[in-house]
Parts: C-alpha cells; sequence; structure tokens
C-alpha cells in the first residue's frame, strides 16, 4: 500500500540545513495499522507529511499503490490525495460550520447530488457516533467529539489511506481510549490502512499491528508490536516502554539505595520477562518447588498487547551461585528472560 524508499527531508533555515528525515525506508501494508514513535524533533511528523507531499522529500520515493507520488503532474497529484485523508492533533474544523458542513466540505464541487451528499454524511456521523450534533458548530463539542467530526470528514472521500498526526495527544486517556477505539472499528469496517504518529507508548500498544522508532530522523527500529514490547533493541525503545510501566521504579530504588532494594548475603534481585503462554504457567511456583528458593515479588506488570499477554516480574531470592544458573537456563528454555539487576 505505502513504501517508502530512501526518503529525506531537509529544510534550510538561516543557512543551516535541518535533516529532518535521513534515508528512511518503509514498506506499510494495506489495511495495517502502522504506529510511528519518537520524542519531539525525532521527525515522525516530517515523516507522515511526506506520505501525501504535504512535505515535499528532498529525495527518495513515495509509493502508493505502486504510483511515484513525485513523479506525478499536480492534477493527478490531486486526484491519489483525494485517496488519502489526513487528521490531527488540533482537529483543524471550521469553526463557524456545523458538524455537517464540515463533514460535507470535501464533498463540494465534486459534482454530487445535494441528496447522496446528505446520505453520505449522515452515514459517517453514525459511524463515529455523533449523528445526534449534526447541527452544532466546533464550540459546542468536547475534544473528542471534534476529533471524531474530523476523522468523519478525513473519510468523507473514500481514503483508502488515513494518516493520524498526533490525532489524541490534545485529549484525556478516557477520550484517547475511545478515538482509539473507533480507528480501530474503521480499519476492521472499511479495511483502512492507518498510518498513526505518536509520542505515546501506550497508543502504539493499544492499537497498531507494527511500529516504527524514530530518532534524530532516523528509523532506529522497526518490528511487530509484539516483539517491540518484549524484545526491543534500541534504547530510545526500552525509554519509551519503560514509561508505560512501573517495573523501571526499581532502577531510580536501586540508585536511591533505597531500604526496599537492600541486600543481604546471597540476595540477588532478578527481572522476568515472559510473553504469551509462559504467562499461563505457575513459574515462581515450579523454580521454589524445584530448586528450594523463595523468590519474593518486588513489582510485577501484566497486560495485554495485540491480544497477547505480556508479564514482568521483578523478585528477591536468596540462591547461590550453581543454582542462580541452573534456574536462568531453565527459564530461558521455557522462553523467559532473565536479567540479574542487582547482588550481593
Amino acid at each position: 500500500m505505502i513504501q517508502l524508499i530512501d526518503v529525506s527531508k531537509t529544510f534550510i533555515s538561516d543557512n543551516v540545513s535541518v535533516h529532518a528525515v535521513k534515508d528512511v525506508n518503509l514498506t506499510i501494508d494495506q489495511s495495517e495499522i502502522f504506529g510511528v514513535i519518537g520524542f519531539s524533533g525525532a521527525g515522525k511528523s516530517t515523516l507522515v507529511r511526506c506520505i501525501n507531499l504535504l512535505e515535499r522529500p528532498t529525495k527518495g520515493q513515495v509509493l502508493i499503490d505502486g504510483v511515484d507520488l513525485l513523479q506525478l503532474k499536480e492534477r493527478d497529484l490531486r486526484l491519489h490525495r483525494q485517496k488519502i485523508g489526513m487528521i490531527f492533533q488540533q482537529f483543524n474544523l471550521l469553526a463557524s460550520r456545523t458538524v455537517f458542513e464540515n463533514v460535507a466540505f470535501p464533498l463540494k464541487h465534486r459534482g454530487i447530488s445535494k441528496d447522496k451528499i446528505k446520505e453520505k454524511v449522515l452515514s459517517l456521523l453514525d459511524l463515529v457516533g455523533i449523528s445526534d450534533k449534526l447541527c452544532s458548530y466546533p464550540s459546542q463539542l468536547s475534544g473528542g467529539q471534534k476529533q471524531r467530526v474530523a476523522i468523519a470528514r478525513a473519510l468523507a472521500s473514500d481514503p483508502s489511506i488515513l494518516l493520524c498526526d498526533e490525532a489524541t495527544s490534545a485529549l484525556d486517556p478516557q477520550t484517547t481510549k475511545s478515538i482509539l477505539k473507533l480507528l480501530k472499528d474503521v480499519n476492521r469496517k472499511l479495511g483502512i490502512t492507518i498510518v498513526i504518529i505518536t509520542h505515546e507508548m501506550s497508543v502504539i500498544k493499544e492499537i497498531c499491528h507494527r511500529v516504527a522508532v524514530m530518532e534524530n530522523g532516523n528509523v532506529v527500529e522497526l518490528n511487530d508490536v509484539i516483539s517491540t514490547f518484549s524484545n526491543p533493541q534500541a534504547s530510545i525503545t526500552k525509554d519509551f516502554i519503560n514509561s508505560t510501566s512501573t517495573l523501571s521504579r526499581i532502577d531510580e530504588l536501586i540508585q536511591e539505595k533505597s531500604d526496599i532494594v537492600k541486600l543481604n548475603q546471597g540476595e540477588r534481585i532478578w527481572r522476568l520477562d515472559f510473553y504469551g503462554s509462559e504467562t499461563k504457567e505457575p513459574i515462581i511456583a515450579y523454580i521454589s518447588n524445584k530448586y528450594n528458593i523463595s523468590p519474593s515479588i518486588i513489582f510485577a506488570n501484566v497486560e495485554v498487547v495485540s491480544d497477547t499477554v505480556l508479564g514482568s516480574i521483578i523478585v528477591l531470592v536468596t540462591v547461590s551461585d550453581q543454582i542462580e544458573k541452573d534456574v536462568i537456563q531453565y527459564l530461558n528454555d521455557k522462553q523467559i528472560k532473565v536479567e540479574v539487576i542487582k547482588y550481593a
């Protein structure tokens, strides 16, 4: 559906070159929900704007269904852009138009009858769950309702691609969850390919199939969401994942020399990471009985990502070097990753 080949974007400001995107290669499949995450200035918003040429790449190719947009004349480019919808952080609604008029706006001057436009708009408002607000103005709507209008407007042209640039950043957590659920429903019902730009790993976890992690204009990690969460490679990816978990608190406690992590002779602190079927097994009970040890759980975090259970446990245990080696080998054989965080 979408293929970016060696895409770069350089801005010139006060005779200084700013390389916002650097030689990015991505392939996004049809009907996929694809996330791009990075901190401010990573280049993610510039990258997504290169997909519909709101920002024209300095070099590279942007292929949509095999067609290189950079090779199209202006008229043909406009036609292809109609199949790429976009929603933004600040909604970008027309304040002087009603909800109905905002959604109908992209359909004007296309030779569509008023009856067809009305039918289309009403069906879209029903799809996004705000059919009761068709006569309201943006100033009368909540943030979540405004974003639903923006989504309906983006869908008015029957796009095959929907680009979401920080679409939930201005919303509270509960509203964010409802908007992400709506986007999942849109993807499932209409088969639209969705590209989501965000700086929140919780958004990626909630909705995406795959994710690209960006830093300084580069894609530093690209994988499916389960692999990204269960086995992150880049340090920035690990930072993002830690931001969604309480387990990173253990590092702070160690630095603060808290009594919680103070160790006696022979004690260790382990971190166990597991996912899928391993989460259903009584691993702690088994190693306690088999190796005659008594792990004490300090922290634990279990969550569901893309219908797969991911879990992490921080345990304190008294164990000899040899027993520790045997236990870690056993756990590794069970596809459970073990990290020795601290030992005495």
